[in-house]
């Protein structure tokens, strides 16, 4: 299958006033506009986009260099996602972020032997947290196992720390990606006494009827869902029909966008979901946006979903990308940057409070400092809520951490058994 490879405008014009001397950092961007999933798919395009648009053009790029973004549409297909990473990756790509959690396990042997990072920030292989064993593979600031824990952690915090007893459903995508808290969930089911019941849901979640039909005979005491794309909206107007307490029904990160909650009205009021970055446009990096990129004719979409949970999941993926990059300009002293060299900037990287500010992102996520054997970030999450009347989401807890006890050791295990089915001697990351 042939695919088409789209350039942001920004960058098109770029190389045709270029001509050969084209831009040398290269961005290729895995997405989705079209198909099931693009009404997600297009703000987290459009945040990743239009910050790199922004460097360009308030920066003249990173340390000067300018940058390429290559933008190649997957569909949310892990085929066309494996051609896109095969049909780019020749363009001197330095960074891949597959936006899938399918496309991930299918580029982690290919990009590890490749030498090219990928950052699948927030999803993919939970366990791909020990950089020892997957060197080139990063899924900072959290994972879905941390996100799992918080969620479960919060849970507790609203029943006075005791949940012993206490009924927790899993709605999940029956796919790679919505299966992985399942065994999150099951390890902290033992250790905290509740009873955990699952609820898959098949591609693409338009049908959920009979689910939440069990769900109401069932009667659980709180919900959790994994979802994406259509299945999100689908659950919540039907938890909202059976008159689910919308404050009792928490979702991924993944289910907690704009998307997700207006078709459901005034009934998706209380809704909650686990994040780890804030929410809305009070930040001075988007008065940057608004004069370089939106009122400049620059911005890769409308402009309509700037401030969005996804469209500014977009950005903070571009910044940490680009961050890392300029922190391997510094570690190997040049700015002729390869992706080999991009991975030790991604394995180095630290983004304080401090550069967050100069950023323009003060508080807009925790503190970051990757490691050799921690390529899954700090695993901090905060729970936000959905203010129906006032269609906005605000952050009602302070950021928290996982339960690490129980997620590192899965980690542990779940990585060293991937070590062994794979012939990998894991790296020597000291102590």
């Amino acid at each position: 299958m042939r695919l088409k490879t789209f350039l942001t405008t920004a960058a098109l014009a770029m190389a045709v006033g270029a001509g050969p001397a084209m831009a040398d950092l290269v961005f290729p961007s895995l997405s989705y506009r079209t198909g099931p999933y693009a009404p997600n798919g297009i703000p987290f395009a459009d945040g990743y986009a239009d910050y790199l648009t922004l460097l360009n053009e308030r920066d003249g790029g990173i340390e000067g260099e300018t940058i390429r973004m290559i933008e190649c549409e997957t569909g949310y297909n892990t085929e066309k996602g494996v051609e896109c990473y095969e049909s780019t990756k020749g363009e001197g790509s330095l960074i891949y972020q597959p936006l899938s959690t399918g496309i991930t396990y299918q580029l982690i042997p290919k990009a590890t032997a490749d030498k090219i990072p990928v950052h699948s920030m927030g999803y993919g292989r939970t366990s791909a947290a020990n950089g020892a064993v997957f060197p080139y593979i990063f899924n900072y600031p959290g994972t879905y196992w941390d996100a799992a824990s918080i969620i479960v952690k919060h849970i507790m915090n609203e029943e006075g720390g005791d949940i012993s007893g206490k009924k927790i459903s899993l709605v999940y995508h029956n796919s790679a990606y919505g299966k992985e808290p399942i065994r999150t969930l099951e390890e902290l089911s033992k250790k905290h006494g509740f009873e955990l019941s699952l609820y898959p849901v098949d591609h693409p979640g338009q049908e959920q009827k009979a689910t939440w039909l069990q769900i109401r005979r069932d009667r659980p005491d709180y919900v959790t869902m994994w979802g994406w794309g259509v299945m999100n909206q689908v659950a919540i107007q039907e938890a909202a029909n059976i008159r689910f307490p919308m404050d009792h029904f928490i979702g991924v990160w993944w289910s907690g966008s704009e998307n997700d909650v207006l078709p459901a009205g005034a009934g998706a009021n209380g809704y909650k979901a686990v994040t780890f970055h804030g929410v809305g446009t009070d930040f001075p990096v988007f008065e940057d946006l608004k004069k370089h990129v939106t009122d400049a004719g620059k911005a890769a979409g409308d402009g309509s979903h700037v401030g969005e949970v996804l469209y500014n999941r977009g950005l903070y993926a571009a910044m940490l990308a680009t961050e890392a990059a300029r922190t391997a300009m510094k570690m190997h002293d040049t700015k002729d940057l390869t992706a080999d060299m991009v991975r030790d900037g991604m394995e180095a990287l630290k983004v304080d409070e401090a550069r967050m500010t100069e950023l323009g992102l003060p508080g807009f996520a925790p503190e970051i400092a990757v490691t050799c054997a921690n390529h899954g970030g700090p695993g901090l999450g905060a729970i936000q809520q959905w203010d129906a009347e006032a269609k906005s989401w605000s952050l009602v807890t302070d950021f928290m951490g996982a339960d690490r006890e129980v997620v590192d050791a899965l980690i542990k295990e779940d990585s060293e058994a991937y070590a062994k089915e794979n012939n990998i001697t894991p790296r020597d990351c000291g102590s």
